[in-house]
């Protein structure tokens, strides 16, 4: 009798697997966790959905991109340390192949998924050849932008501070002067990343809600902006 490859229940199983990965997590990354993925996963199908995307392909390579940032209980301090020495893409797609090897994805579906998860990372710097793979870029960025965009912001800025970083620059906040650098101010790493990400998405929907959600955020800063002088005290 001939195999057939049930790709919605693999793709059921993979999501509990993940979750359940992400469940044991020793040092959990608020910005990329399980509820990053998750929101991620649902972005990336319903996009796929309007572009004609690969369904299987999108959603098993946004279940699995981030899978390189997990310290599980089990795998704790090794797993840590391999992470910290390579590139959280890499380490991904590594995983990200025992899963699908495990499952018994096919090659092609697999192929594509991998490529998927290498190609999303903002710092890899690695082109999306396929629109599967643009449409998890362009959920996972999206995932970045807009009101959940600006708490990822502040947790990240907040796990990755050092005793010299300040929440912003003290006399040029918006970096109308200086050359951003959000290694030393939080504040601007939306000049440095956030700001620019609407000019890198991948798809026509991507686009769209970039614009929407960039919108959100520059009103943020003007409000920032309002507070930092003091304006709109009662008269």
């Amino acid at each position: 009798m001939a195999f057939t490859f049930d790709r919605d229940a693999v793709l059921a199983q993979v999501y509990r697997e993940v979750e359940g990965r992400f469940a044991s997590v020793g040092r959990a990354d608020l910005a990329h966790g399980w509820d990053h993925i998750e929101r991620v996963y649902r972005l990336a199908l319903a996009i796929a959905q309007r572009e004609g995307a690969d369904q299987f392909v999108v959603g098993m390579a946004a279940l699995l991109h981030d899978l390189g940032r997990v310290a599980t209980e089990d795998e704790g301090e090794e797993r840590l340390s391999t992470a910290q020495e390579r590139h959280h893409a890499d380490l991904s797609h590594d995983l990200a192949a025992e899963v699908l090897a495990a499952h018994g994805v096919p090659a092609e579906e697999r192929e594509a998924i991998l490529h998927a998860v290498l190609a999303h990372s903002f710092s890899r710097g690695i082109e999306p050849q396929t629109l599967e793979a643009r449409v998890v870029r362009d959920a996972d960025r999206l995932d970045g932008l807009g009101a959940i965009g600006v708490m990822r912001w502040a947790i990240t800025g907040a796990l990755r501070a050092v005793a010299e970083t300040r929440p912003y620059h003290p006399t040029d906040p918006f970096a109308e002067q200086h050359v951003p650098d959000d290694r030393r101010y939080l504040l601007d790493h939306f000049y440095t990343k956030l700001l620019r990400i609407g000019e890198m998405m991948g798809t026509a929907t991507g686009r769209a809600l970039a614009q929407e959600r960039l919108a959100f955020m520059r009103r943020y800063l003007e409000e920032f902006r309002r507070e930092l002088r003091l304006e709109g005290l009662p008269g």
